[in-house]
């Protein structure tokens, strides 16, 4: 059973299409994600004992999708951690803004794909933990 998620996170279900000659899942921003897509991106190749991620973002929201493989994203939004395994092509996870997360335990195959509601922007990027509570306190006043 899974542990409850950060505010805004969530586990989406992605219709998945399919016989004797494979599976298809495509993404729709309609009637899957609730933003517009405006980059795509994936990482792949990562050390097993590697970590990804280790920031939050101040606006950005994004979906992740372990298309192949699995990894671990730990999430964070000051007041519930949690973690979750993405290792189903055909469930992603939705990341709203300022939530810590981290990526863990790659298998070796993995490919990590992210859909991002805007362009890249590091100035949106919060990459200090210490900084990160701070803004959560800031935003609790």
């Amino acid at each position: 059973m899974q542990s409850p998620l950060p505010s805004g996170c969530r586990l989406i279900p992605l219709e998945e299409h399919g016989d004797e000659r494979g599976r298809l899942v495509a993404i729709e921003q309609s009637r899957d994600l609730p933003f517009e897509i405006a980059r795509a991106y994936y990482v792949f190749g990562v050390g097993v004992d590697s970590r990804r991620g280790l920031h939050a973002h101040r606006t950005l929201v994004q979906f992740a999708v372990a298309v192949s493989g699995r990894c671990k994203i730990l999430l964070d939004d000051g007041s519930i951690n949690s973690t979750v395994m993405l290792d189903d092509p055909a469930t992603g996870l939705l990341l709203p803004p300022m939530v810590w997360h981290e990526m863990t335990d790659f298998s070796t195959d993995c490919v990590l794909l992210v859909l991002a509601a805007a362009p890249y922007d590091e100035a949106d990027y919060i990459r200090d933990y210490d900084e990160f509570r701070a803004a959560i306190v800031r935003s609790a006043r």
